[in-house]
């Protein structure tokens, strides 16, 4: 007999192919699109089971939209309903908007949801530890088979950290590893033929202890585990299709995010004196589009008119609010060179946060202390493709561009620090760069393993990275070179930073709960937390007409004579490069990913 498994992951609340920052259709991306490949593989293959690998309420415009209105159905829950999801499991994401919301969400779904390393200290349980999927069958003769698919789902222990404001004290979360090497034996006992693992997990590390983010591997080498959907990390894997006999691993399949891919895994199942088991398997990840490197991204399926309708009455509602107009600016904000030279988009947002900053601590302690301001590119490229840019023109702001210039639910929280701590905090962000050899020439300046949204750039001081030596930082946040000093800091006017001088930093709720591995954004340093998101205050500052402020401060790249390195960026760069002048750019030419390459002389 032969089973297929197909699984979504990340969707983020990604209904329909549309990007509401900029107000228009994009084409890689949906569950509107991949509906139409779940139809597709379910005529190819009769006994089918459907799953949801994690984040999928929340994380887009039309999540939060549906966040702020209390009581109203989630189109996210219907459509999956709709499309008769045989089960799902929750990523760390799934708590982002708060536990009223996510209970009410979860209360409409037809399918159960699962969580095995999710334990509730108190309240209602949000998911069941696991589930058997009794299903009947057809075999290759015709015959009628019962078959018992256990399904186990899991989220990321560090969860605890970044959701710490809305789980509080109502939820342990278990390492991964440990975890299912308890619950896999009890499925077994329970006469599960099969065990199915949802992994909200990605595949890069494979340590089998400890508090693991990303484990998916791991996980695929316990014994009795049939398959593993894995996500959390944005990516697609398999690039191209895997056909195997059954091994000491099972397969592990990674569908992308926002609807870019749809993961399937087909097991060829005996039965024997022992039951059903796996002889074989086959694994890949459907795309729903193909990008073409001069063409853009084109679709390979069509959105499905059924989840069209169920998204329509939020979809028009949101484009609707997303046009009022709120304010100008004096300025085009964009993201394409924000890796290599202060950005006037990032550079808004630092305003908003200094000055809301400025305002909150007056008549404080803090008061007469300065104000930096930390702001990461959100969207600069890297996984979400050469579309993933911020680019607004000069003139009208509308209250969409707010996602735009600030995508996550994050609140203002300030650090009280030290010279020295600002330093480190900025030698941790610089591990986005390679270390580059002086002298050389086409060295790639981006490490691709690591997030812009890492990369805080600050504002308020201004600081030269020499790229000739090496990161003292690697990419989850661990010290791998403690003597490294990449960073010279000054004030704006030439004075050096004082390393034991008390300073004050706006930065975030996501590094106060240890996103990204800053060492001084931590609960023992935080003089302030806003009761408003990030983009409220961004919006206000708008209103206020002060889109044009100046952040202060600048940074840039200790000169290399003789040296260049090869950036990457959006196609649309290439009619800005007076702006990055002084890099002498020179054009290499569009690459396969669809970003243009060029070369920068530091």
């Amino acid at each position: 007999m032969r089973l297929r498994l197909i699984a979504t992951s990340d969707l983020h609340a990604h209904l329909v192919g549309w990007d509401y920052d900029t107000d228009q259709a994009v084409f890689g991306q949906g569950l509107a699109r991949v509906a139409d490949l779940i139809k597709r593989a379910r005529a190819e293959q009769e006994n089918t089971l459907l799953f949801d690998n994690g984040d999928f309420l929340n994380g887009s415009p039309l999540g939060d939209y549906v966040a702020a209105r209390p009581g109203m159905a989630h189109p996210m829950i219907a459509a999956m309903n709709l499309l008769g999801y045989d089960a799902a499991t929750l990523g760390n994401h799934e708590f982002s908007e708060g536990l009223p919301h996510l209970l009410q969400a979860l209360a409409a779904a037809r399918f159960p949801v699962v969580s095995s390393n999710l334990h509730p200290e108190s309240g209602p349980a949000y998911a069941s530890p696991s589930v058997i999927l009794d299903r009947t069958l057809v075999d290759r003769s015709g015959q009628i088979q019962l078959l018992k698919v256990g399904v186990l789902g899991f989220m990321p222990p560090q969860t605890r950290l970044w959701e710490a404001d809305h789980l509080q004290d109502r939820f342990a979360i278990e390492d991964i590893l440990t975890a299912a090497r308890r619950e896999v034996p009890r499925l077994r006992a329970q006469r599960a033929d099969l065990v199915v693992v949802l992994a909200h997990s990605g595949l890069q590390t494979c340590s089998a202890n400890g508090d693991g983010e990303n484990v998916a591997r791991a996980l695929s080498e316990i014994p009795d585990i049939d398959a593993v959907f894995s996500g959390h990390v944005h990516e697609a894997y398999p690039a191209q299709p895997i056909s195997a006999p059954k091994g000491q691993a099972a397969p592990v399949v990674m569908p992308g995010f926002f609807g870019s891919h749809l993961a399937v895994i087909d097991l060829d199942l005996r039965f024997g004196e022992s039951g059903w088991t796996v002889v074989s398997h086959r694994s890949e990840a459907r795309p729903v589009a193909v990008r073409h490197p001069q063409n853009g991204v084109r679709p390979l399926v069509a959105e499905r008119p059924e989840i069209k309708a169920l998204a329509r009455p939020a979809h028009t509602a949101l484009r609707a609010q997303g046009r009022a107009q709120i304010g100008d600016t004096p300025q085009r904000l964009h993201s394409y060179f924000a890796k290599v030279q202060p950005s006037p988009a990032l550079q808004l947002v630092a305003s908003a946060q200094r000055c809301h900053l400025k305002a909150a601590l007056a008549n404080g302690p803090y008061a007469h202390l300065p104000i930096l301001s930390a702001v990461a590119p959100f969207k600069a490229g890297g996984r979400g493709g050469p579309e993933n840019y911020t680019d607004i023109a000069a003139g009208g702001l509308s209250r969409r561009h707010g996602h735009d210039l600030y995508l996550h639910p994050n609140y203002l929280v300030a650090f009280r620090l030290t010279g020295a701590e600002v330093v480190d905090w900025l030698e941790r962000s610089a591990g986005l760069f390679n270390q580059i050899t002086a002298s050389s020439t086409d060295q790639r300046l981006i490490n691709p393993n690591f997030p812009g949204f890492n990369f805080d750039v600050l504002h308020g001081v201004s600081y030269q990275i020499d790229l000739s030596q090496p990161a003292r930082y690697d990419e989850p946040g661990n010290i791998k070179t403690p003597e490294a000093g990449r960073l010279r800091v000054m004030w704006p006017d030439g004075t050096p930073l004082d390393p034991a001088a008390p300073v004050v930093l706006a930065s975030n709720s996501f590094r106060l709960a240890g996103g990204g591995g800053f060492s001084g954004g931590c609960p023992e340093n935080v003089i302030y937390r806003s009761d408003v998101p990030v983009q409220s205050i961004v919006l206000d500052h708008i209103r206020a007409g002060r889109a044009g402020d100046g952040a202060g401060g600048s940074w840039g790249f200790r000169p290399l004579a003789g040296t260049a390195v090869v950036y990457e960026t959006s196609p649309v760069a290439e009619t800005l490069l007076d702006e990055i002048a002084r890099f002498r750019p020179e054009r290499l030419g569009r690459q396969e990913n669809g970003f243009h390459a060029f070369r920068l002389w530091l």
